[in-house]
């Protein structure tokens, strides 16, 4: 049947189904014919149009430099940190300018050619591996400018490629920072596409609060400039917030307009060792509870103090321990101190270890972001396989016991960690990607801690976001309408599905 005859006939099928006359797997099939069609899956080995790469270099100020094709370049462009086998594109190009990635997507466009955004490649879920092959546009190299600062405002604007850490040493001298800390020195445009968050979050919040606005270039090549410099702001669809967690699929992200936040008079930090996980846990939903402004406030549990020991020659106990910060004033700092002190001892908290100096403070939150490598280096030759799962603060204790537990039975090395203070733990299981055996137990492992969360109200993920790792649980968590909303949203801004193809928006059934 022509592409009309069929959408006539899913017309006709959603009035039945409203009336409860046809099964939706009539109305799937249906709307898969009807549906434009993904690009073909190509192979990394197989070759772009030489045309396509004509063009390409046109869009650039110096193709001899900025275009590559080595194979290595290739593969290290087509992995993250995760366990995935590696997807390579089958060009590297590293854009100067939002006009070069808009020409380079323009060209990709009339080519059909699939083309995958790359910040510092310090993912998790495959999200920058070029599943259907097609051009990786990398941001680190030439993108990594701040582009404006209004200090009395407390915002700026940088290019996608500049990193967390570039960005606070450019802002050292204003008196202002950037909070959002994932641990790794991930870009400004990879933590806003994957709504990143971190050990500051429970004070500061998520890339979602950080971002107050993007430049991004469509699917077609134009460029949208979406968000104002204002706090609130009730103009429209929210744009901004639409792109960011998309995950390169809606458009790429080339520049971000961020709040920043005033570096407080006072910072203090400490260690607070517990007897077991429940004891921490519960400890932190009393905090919580109480309206106390803490920064930060982060869980390690024996096997992942164990084995920062080993890695960073650090001399933690190995028990249950809180890592946490104070930010304020002189005065208001103490008196946050004292009062966590003193609800952390009621549930067996005791050896609380402080770190004032700016030196004392860094090595420990060194040996805090160290966790995940720690982890992976106890086994060499290992990878990680980290979950993700976001609950409740009422649910919190019950989920990371039941977690722990599920690795303990499954066998599997998994020190854990987790930002407590706003509901997120990661089991970092350390896996022999080789062994089918020890993949097909992580995952089993994994599922099964993810389901838990869904049915305590939680998420799959808190803040690594789904890449293609995640994608079976999507519809588990939100339900199959939603999952047919984001596709909607993804084909009508990117038709031709070339835009991180396989990812977030792709066919929910």
């Amino acid at each position: 049947a022509g592409r009309g005859q069929i959408m006539l006939q899913v017309a006709g099928l959603l009035l039945r189904q409203r009336l409860g006359t046809v099964h939706c797997s009539a109305l799937r099939s249906l709307a898969s014919a009807a549906a434009p069609q993904p690009i073909t899956e190509t192979s990394s080995n197989a070759s772009l149009p030489q045309s396509f790469i004509d063009a390409v270099a046109k869009c650039v100020e110096d193709p001899n430099t900025q275009m590559s094709q080595a194979r290595a370049t290739l593969e290290q462009h087509g992995k993250d940190e995760g366990y995935f086998a590696p997807a390579p594109p089958q060009l590297v190009v590293y854009p100067k300018s939002t006009e070069e990635v808009s020409a380079i997507v323009t060209a990709a466009a009339a080519a059909q050619v699939p083309v995958v955004p790359f910040g510092a490649g310090t993912s998790l879920e495959g999200h920058v591996a070029a599943l259907r092959g097609g051009v990786c546009l990398d941001f680190s190299r030439h993108m990594n400018r701040v582009l404006q600062v209004h200090a009395e405002d407390m915002d700026c604007r940088v290019q996608a490629g500049m990193t967390r850490k570039q960005l606070n040493e450019h802002l050292r001298d204003t008196g202002l920072f950037f909070p959002v800390d994932p641990g790794a020195d991930a870009t400004i445009g990879g933590m806003a596409s994957t709504r990143a968050s971190g050990t500051n979050a429970v004070r500061y919040g998520t890339m979602r609060d950080a971002v107050m606005g993007l430049t991004a270039v469509m699917a077609d090549g134009r460029v949208m400039r979406a968000g104002r410099r204002v706090r609130k702001s009730s103009a429209g669809y929210d744009l901004t917030h639409l792109l960011v967690g998309a995950e390169g699929t809606l458009g790429v992200i080339t520049e971000v307009a961020l709040r920043l936040h005033p570096v407080p008079e006072a910072v203090s930090a400490a260690v607070c060792e517990f007897p077991d996980l429940q004891g921490a846990v519960e400890a932190v939903q009393a905090i919580m509870g109480c309206g106390i402004p803490i920064a930060r406030v982060e869980i390690l549990d024996a096997p992942a103090l164990a084995a920062v020991n080993a890695y960073s020659k650090t001399s933690f106990t190995p028990t249950p321990t809180l890592f946490l910060e104070f930010h304020g004033s002189q005065r208001g700092v103490e008196e946050q101190a004292k009062e966590v002190a003193s609800l952390a001892s009621g549930f067996g908290g005791s050896q609380f270890k402080w770190a004032t100096a700016p030196e004392e403070r860094a090595r420990l939150w060194a040996a805090r972001h160290s966790a995940y490598w720690a982890a992976v280096s106890s086994r060499p030759g290992c990878r990680g396989y980290p979950t993700d799962v976001c609950v409740p603060i009422s649910k919190l204790a019950e989920c990371i016991l039941a977690a722990s537990a599920e690795v303990q039975r499954a066998g599997i090395l998994a020190p854990m960690v987790g930002h407590v203070g706003d509901g997120n733990f990661h089991m970092m299981m350390v896996i022999d990607p080789g062994s089918e055996a020890e993949v097909a137990t992580a995952k089993q492992v994994a599922s099964n801690i993810i389901h838990q969360a869904l049915q305590a109200g939680g998420t799959c993920t808190g803040e690594h976001g789904i890449g293609y790792g995640k994608l079976p649980y999507l519809e588990k968590e939100h339900g199959q309408l939603p999952l047919e909303v984001m596709h909607s949203i993804k084909k009508a801004l990117d038709p031709q599905n070339i835009l991180n193809p396989g990812k977030l928006g792709s066919r929910c059934w």
